[in-house]
């Protein structure tokens, strides 16, 4: 019996300490002829499909056999961090690991150390742990370019044990520099933070110095949390004027809290006399610009009390103000003009002159103005914006000119899944399996052999079902079809959680891979978009339809049903003629659909489904079976819905009511669905429930990235005349009053669109608005009824609206001088000035 044959039978029935115990019997020469062998034997069981749950209890003796057999460092070290072992248990696994790694010379074991902390990939597990501690062990200076050990490094920190950790003499001074600081828990780092320096473990300096670089290093990213850490630090005004330039540096980019932080630190050195008038200006120029109305509210405050404390800095406050008295707040612009005025007796005459210049400024503003300031100030004309063609920017990739270069565009897929270069590769496999089998296959050969079925979507719970995976198969099963009817064997019958629109692009590639395993042959795929919406022209559909019929292939059912989902609208006279003529089952399908037995307009309504979540229901009454299915909404959970408006790119209702409830129930995540509204305007059909839902949940996402990919398409539906106001109105009105959506989010969309061009669009979404939300004799008002009504007097002074408001003429006759109150005014008085 060899030498393998011995650890492969204890490795076989899980005999860990056997297993030790064997490798540390073996001569030099028995390491190295067995080194290539527990490599070899995973391979092994994963191309005969076991699983790695199925092969569980050898995994721990496999992986001591490697770390002891295994010859050079870097071969360990890619050995042990293999993911077969990833879910290793940490408390048993790491001393085994290191007593087999203890019969290597130390320089070998550092040299490990350092292999292994460089090459993490995950900053917690075993892995981690082990590189820790041979880094300890072996004494070898902590590599500086490891940036997720260093992360692992700060998670497993304990104050408590970390005097005379080689760890944190290394990375200690540096540890604001920390990629994946961002990842921990903040509380955690911070109470960690102040514990080190109080125990005079971390120099009180250094951190200080680390934490205002991240701060400035991160900009826009900056997280929170530091600056929690700087007021617990409670650095003194030495400290602070030693970083005045940086705080400075700190307001027109940074978070909220980021800035909030910067401004409260200058103010304190203002006041004390240690700030110069040059970083006093540039502060007021860096947070005049900032949208945040609380920064701006804090900044007239201190620019007020300043100038009290030296009226030489009246030009600078006054100039800061200008700037404020184009805010779209009201409040804000009342608070610039009180300052204003009050300093109007110290302005000299260019700051007088750049006073009056700026003051566009509602009526009773630009009257104050022009009493403190000397003669009557004409009111601006509003800037109109043109609002911009919709032009729809995306380009279908080019087809496939080789066999080669389908195979290196799979390769690239496979790390960027896109759906329109699924469809080029989709139809690339039907071209080339046709033009160039042999070539193709060869091109193949390094993704089939050997077979790793987890490659392919195979796992011991079943079919990974993405539509990633499904493509795949569809390649495997024409490259290796014996290799693709194992895998079919073995596939699990447990039923989909996929979204309902995730499926059609699954089981084209299914069935595709099916036709291939049985030896048959599919020369075109008849689903393949010929414009970036995803529609497919009527006349290259026929020209595919006849190709299948001239060779004899009888097209696929779910290949077919997509084609026919992807025609236009409307369809020529000559091409339904031409579809007449066509004789298969799959021709007369089509000429069935393009005369008008195809998908309607279903209605779509919207309630509350499981818990009180948002879903919609689509009526299929009336439907062609083959698309019923798809009108069958839930709240499975989809990371393709960028894909979904390709499946139905002539109803865009019935897409959007699929988005309802995905893009309700991420309104408060971290990545928003929104984009897709993007893509999904650009296509046909008409808007009503669906979209106006969709719409509004992504007005209402608390994801900037997500509300703009809202404007944007509210701005593309402006330009085609398109906005559903009526129904997006009515929509958000039950939707703020049910607490589904924020409505200060909702506004915040509308300015954008405002600014934008769409100002007409915004009104009408606007007017009809109010009715619905402005508060009733005696009733509380909802927060961002005010924004509201700004938005709207916005929108009406480019447009010169005439209109008559009943509602908003309440709001201003009350009594008061609430922010609502004085909105309501200005709009009143804005829509009253235009019927003049």
């Amino acid at each position: 019996m060899s030498t393998w044959d011995d650890l492969l039978k204890l490795v076989q029935v899980g005999d860990v300490d056997g297993t030790m115990r064997r490798v540390g019997e073996l001569t030099p020469a028995e390491r190295r002829s067995v080194a290539a062998e527990p490599a070899r034997h995973l391979a092994r069981r994963r191309a005969a499909g076991i699983s790695s749950w199925d092969r569980r209890q050898e995994l721990s003796p496999l992986l001591l056999t490697g770390a002891g057999v295994v010859g050079g460092a870097s071969a360990v070290a890619s050995w042990l961090l293999r993911r077969d072992f990833r879910d290793l248990n940490e408390r048993r696994c790491v001393p085994r690991v290191l007593e087999v790694l203890r019969a290597r010379p130390d320089d070998w074991r550092a040299d490990l150390a350092v292999r292994l902390a460089r090459r993490l990939r995950l900053a917690d597990g075993w892995t981690w742990r082990l590189a820790a501690e041979l880094v300890r062990e072996t004494g070898v200076e902590p590599p500086q370019d490891a940036d997720v050990f260093k992360t692992g490094w700060l998670r497993t920190l304990e104050p408590d044990r970390a005097a005379g950790d080689p760890l944190l003499a290394a990375y200690g001074s540096t540890l604001f520099e920390i990629d994946g600081l961002a990842t921990l828990p903040p509380w955690d780092v911070n109470d960690n933070v102040v514990r080190l320096v109080e125990a005079g473990l971390l120099e009180r300096t250094a951190v200080l110095d680390g934490l205002v670089r991240r701060l400035l290093r991160d900009g826009p990213a900056a997280l929170p949390a530091p600056a929690g850490l700087h007021d617990r630090l409670g650095p003194d005004l030495d400290e602070i004027a030693r970083h005045a330039e940086d705080y400075v540096a700190l307001l027109p980019a940074g978070p909220v809290a980021v800035a909030d932080l910067a401004l409260a630190q200058l103010r304190r050195l203002e006041e004390a006399g240690r700030l110069s008038e040059e970083s006093f200006t540039e502060a007021l120029e860096a947070l005049v610009f900032r949208p945040e109305k609380k920064l701006l509210r804090g900044m007239v405050a201190w620019a007020g009390d300043a100038v009290r404390r030296d009226g030489g800095r009246t030009g600078a406050v006054l100039r800061a103000m200008t700037v404020l008295f184009a805010q779209n707040s009201l409040a804000l612009q009342e608070r610039a003009v009180r300052l204003a005025v009050r300093l109007a007796p110290h302005a000299d005459p260019g700051a007088r002159a750049e006073v009056r210049a700026a003051a566009g400024l509602p009526a009773d503003l630009r009257e104050k103005i022009a009493a403190g300031y000397g003669g009557a100030i004409d009111a601006d004309e509003p800037e109109v914006v043109p609002l911009a063609a919709a032009v729809d920017g995306r380009r279908l990739p080019a087809p496939y000119g080789s066999a080669e270069e389908l195979a290196r565009g799979l390769d690239v897929f496979l790390s960027d899944e896109d759906p329109h270069t699924f469809e080029a590769l989709l139809a690339g496999l039907a071209t080339w399996s046709e033009r160039d089998p042999e070539g193709l296959r060869a091109a193949l050969r390094p993704w089939t052999e050997p077979l790793d079925a987890s490659f392919f979507g195979h796992w011991e719970y079943g079919f990974g079902g993405h539509a990633g995976y499904a493509l795949r198969r569809a390649f495997l099963a024409f490259a290796a079809p014996a290799a693709s009817r194992s895998l079919t064997s073995r596939r699990s019958q447990w039923p989909s959680s996929r979204a309902v629109l995730d499926e059609p692009p699954v089981r084209r590639c299914v069935e595709l891979a099916g036709r291939y395993t049985d030896g048959g042959r599919y020369p075109v795929v008849l689903a393949t978009p010929t414009a970036v919406t995803g529609h497919v022209a009527p006349g290259v559909l026929l020209d595919r339809l006849e190709r299948l019929e001239a060779d004899g292939v009888e097209a696929l059912p779910a290949d077919l049903t997509q084609a026919l989902l992807r025609l236009p609208r409307e369809v020529a006279a000559a091409d339904v003629a031409r579809a007449g003529r066509l004789v298969s089952e799959a021709g007369r399908a089509c000429a069935a659909w393009m005369r008008g037995d195809h998908l309607g307009d279903p209605e779509v309504t919207v309630g509350r489904g499981r818990g009180s979540w948002l879903m919609a229901t689509i009526g299929a009454g009336g439907t062609p079976g083959r698309v019923r299915e798809l009108l069958e909404t839930g709240a499975a959970h989809s990371r393709s819905t960028d894909w979904w408006p390709l499946v139905m790119p002539s109803h865009r209702d019935v897409v959007a009511a699929h988005l309802v409830t995905p893009l309700w129930h991420g309104t408060e995540g971290t990545d928003s669905d929104a984009r897709v509204l993007v893509d999904l305007v650009h296509g046909e059909g008409p808007l009503g429930t669906g979209l106006a839902y969709a719409l509004a949940c992504g007005m209402g996402q608390a994801q900037a990235a997500g509300r703009a990919a809202a404007a944007d398409a509210l701005l593309t539906l402006a330009a085609r005349g398109e906005v559903p106001a009526a129904e997006l109105a009515k929509v958000v009105t039950k939707l703020v009053k049910g607490d589904y959506v924020k409505l200060n989010r909702v506004v915040a969309v509308l300015d954008d669109a405002t600014q934008a061009g769409a100002h007409e669009a915004v009104w009408e979404v606007v007017v009809r608005l109010l009715p619905g939300l402005l508060p009733g004799e005696g009733e509380r008002p909802r927060a961002g009824l005010a924004d509201l009504l700004a938005a709207g007097a916005r929108a009406a002074r480019i447009g010169r609206v005439r209109a008559d408001l009943p509602e908003v003429a309440a709001i201003a006759a009350r009594k008061g001088s609430s922010r609502l109150v004085q909105e309501a005014r200005r709009l009143q008085r804005l829509v009253q000035e235009s019927t003049m």
